[in-house]
């Protein structure tokens, strides 16, 4: 396995999902060779997933304990303990049932354990084959992320603005080239590694004090972000995408301009992001793709998958004139830096 590919998180939904949803259909597979025929199929079905259901969850128990102890270990050692798990859970579950029912005509041990071994491989393959694909995906997001952001226009307004300021307001100015300076530099860092709601929220501020030098009272914006930690892990560069997606969707198109609303709270174990902003009677963005997103909506929802898997979503709702984008992940809370 190479360095880009890690242990898979048995406490994540979509592995586990794939984990049951994969083992249904390997033993479908060996009932339908097993019967020749459909309709004994899936009576052979039935008869094997009454007998696997319960080894199957008391696996996925011990690998969603055990989890966080085995992403410490080698992945060699972990796919051998997990290996090791599923054998030894079907061994005995086989021996257990053997005495207990000696005439349901369950096969040999040695089947079993072979059978067990063999779906336990054809899992951890699929989850390292999805984890070899996905990983390059992330370097490619974010060479998608960095040229649909570094947009030429806003580039040429952001230093417009600034030399503007540079005689009238030398101060103010210079606070706007460290603004740019930092947002240059957030986009061309490697965001492999989850940041933090502190640092996200910084850099969203940084882009919206240079749009204000530009929009004037054009644009406001309120936030509400006192009930979630400043901690909170998230992929870098999710909030200010969509900060920018509502000035040049919302705001710009606006002659009187409008108010951008960012609500930001934890509820039942996740951290959810709300950003609402005035809906000019213009296509979605995400139905648009046209150029000056920055970030598409899409390429969000990617990268959401990417670090949280099913855990995370991202909708879009459009009620009354207001459009509003909600992202939901769960709620990490550590230092900036940490791997996903």
């Amino acid at each position: 396995m190479t360095k880009d590919t890690a242990f898979p998180d048995f406490r994540n939904t979509g592995v586990l999902l794939r984990v049951v949803i994969t083992v249904q259909v390997l033993f479908f597979a060996l009932a339908l060779v097993q019967a020749h025929a459909l309709d004994g199929a899936v009576q052979g079905f039935v008869e094997l997933a009454a007998y696997l259901q319960i080894p199957l969850l008391f696996i996925l128990l011990l690998l969603f304990l055990l989890t966080p102890m085995m992403a410490a270990f080698q992945i060699g050692q972990a796919r051998a303990l997990t290996l090791l798990i599923c054998a030894g859970v079907a061994g005995f579950w086989h021996l257990f049932m053997d005495m207990s029912y000696p005439d349901t005509g369950i096969g040999s041990l040695p089947r079993t354990l072979a059978l067990s071994l063999g779906a336990a491989w054809v899992i951890l393959a699929g989850l390292d084959g999805r984890a070899r694909r996905l990983s390059p995906a992330l370097a490619e997001a974010r060479l998608q992320a960095l040229t649909s952001r570094i947009r030429p226009h806003f580039l040429f307004n952001a230093l417009n603005s600034v030399l503007s300021l540079i005689r009238s307001d030398p101060k103010k100015a210079e606070t706007a080239l460290e603004n740019l300076a930092e947002l240059q530099r957030a986009l061309l860092s490697e965001n492999r590694e989850l940041s933090t709601l502190r640092r996200e929220m910084e850099l969203a501020r940084a882009y919206l004090d240079l749009e204000t030098l530009r929009l004037g009272e054009r644009l406001q914006v309120d936030w509400r972000a006192e009930n979630a930690p400043a901690d909170a892990l998230m992929p870098a560069l999710i909030l200010q995408p969509l900060l920018e997606n509502a000035v040049c969707h919302g705001i710009e198109p606006l002659p009187e301009g409008g108010r951008i609303s960012v609500d930001i709270f934890t509820r039942k174990g996740a951290l959810t992001l709300v950003v609402k902003n005035p809906c000019p009677a213009i296509p979605l963005p995400l139905a648009t793709g046209r150029e000056g997103n920055r970030m598409a909506l899409s390429n969000i929802r990617e990268r959401l998958a990417l670090h949280f898997d099913a855990q995370a979503r991202i909708s879009i709702h459009q009620p009354a004139g207001v459009f509003t984008v909600q992202v939901v992940m769960p709620l990490r809370t550590g230092s900036r830096g940490q791997h996903a």
